[in-house]
């Protein structure tokens, strides 16, 4: 196994790969998962699918999100792991999945690299707010993981955390806002999407507007599923310019998910939907959920992401997403529905009958 994250971190680590490059590990990655985890093997070997006969990334079986709540997928005891990421719980109540990391260096070296470049963009270090709990208030909570990783590495000393068990801290943060915006000091405000909404509530409550330095930036992440009312994507940009006078074009998205261990950004998002980009250790297919096979190229598909930092748990994940192709990305179109909802919820009793037989 430390074998294995060396050369993982060592991937991490370069420029840039070649397709032949990912090709390799993704096998090397599918060859050790299906040897040391025995749900996945029974699965893959249901589906004729062994290391014998893929010779493709694109070939690995994908593995419903949905299988991290009902089996455990780790290739080392789940007890020997340095930490547990678990899932909101949005869609069946209190079952939650569970993401099993035995070492924490493979998952922060990828969210380091790719945070440096979609997010800082060669600022070394930015004034941080954070609208989510710490690790302390939520220690399986991988964006908690996510955004305590942002404020170590690249946060300055008076960066702060504005929600907590309490609520919102809406004073402390005005007061950092105004202070930013005094100083002429770019301002960073991270956190899940949902947060923002309640910040702008409180402060249009208030009669509050704040114009952030050039250079500031908004990060979002996890959209509205499961919330008490959702913003139209469009409005919800138009709405974080208006408040804090940061440009479309430094509003960020982060599309992340507890069962992977590498994030997506956008460049901003002046038009929306966004065209959302990996770095070079994961890569995404659009595919038909029950055939697994890759849908037409211009037509709508469930995303399926390789992500070579998932080197615990399964290297290929089958999300309940529906994208369309870019020509170096994708866009997300919302969650499945309908027939293809239908096709997700068949693809994880199929999942589960091969893996539990």
């Amino acid at each position: 196994m430390n074998g294995l994250i060396s050369e993982l971190l060592a991937f991490i680590a370069r420029p840039t790969v070649s397709d032949e490059d990912f090709n390799a590990l993704s096998l090397k990655l599918f060859a050790h998962q299906f040897e040391h985890n025995r749900p996945f093997q029974k699965f893959c070997q249901g589906r004729g699918k062994t290391p014998r006969v893929v010779k493709s990334w694109q070939d690995i079986p994908a593995v419903p999100i949905n299988g991290f709540k009902d089996l455990t997928l780790s290739c080392v005891p789940p007890e020997t792991c340095a930490r547990t990421f678990m899932t909101s719980g949005t869609t069946r109540g209190d079952v939650k999945g569970r993401h099993y990391h035995p070492s924490m260096a493979v998952y922060d070296a990828s969210m380091l690299r790719n945070f440096a470049q979609h997010v800082m963009q060669g600022d070394a270090k930015l004034r941080m707010g954070i609208l989510f709990p710490d690790e302390v208030l939520m220690p399986n909570s991988s964006l908690a993981h996510y955004l305590a990783l942002a404020v170590e590495h690249f946060g300055t000393p008076d960066s702060a955390y504005y929600l907590d068990d309490q609520g919102l801290r809406i004073d402390a943060l005005c007061e950092a806002l105004q202070d930013a915006q005094n100083a002429g000091e770019p301002f960073a405000l991270l956190g899940a999407s949902y947060s923002f909404v309640h910040l702008m509530d409180a402060l249009q409550a208030r009669e509050l507007r704040f114009t952030l330095p050039q250079d500031s930036r908004l990060l979002d992440t996890g959209g509205f599923k499961g919330q008490s009312r959702e913003i139209p994507m469009d409005a919800f940009y138009e709405q974080l310019n208006a408040t804090f006078g940061v440009s479309r074009d430094q509003c960020l998205n982060m599309y992340g998910m507890t069962e992977l261990s590498t994030q997506f950004y956008d460049a901003g998002n002046r038009t929306v939907p966004s065209v959302k980009r990996g770095p070079h250790w994961i890569r995404s297919r659009l595919v038909d959920p029950l055939t697994g096979h890759e849908v037409p190229t211009g037509e709508r598909g469930i995303l399926a992401h390789t992500d070579l930092a998932n080197f615990n748990s399964v290297v290929t994940i089958l999300t309940e997403d529906v994208g369309l192709a870019t020509e170096d990305g994708f866009v997300l179109l919302g969650r499945a529905e309908g027939a293809q909802a239908k096709g997700c919820s068949m693809a994880v009793d199929n999942f589960l009958k091969a893996a539990q037989a």
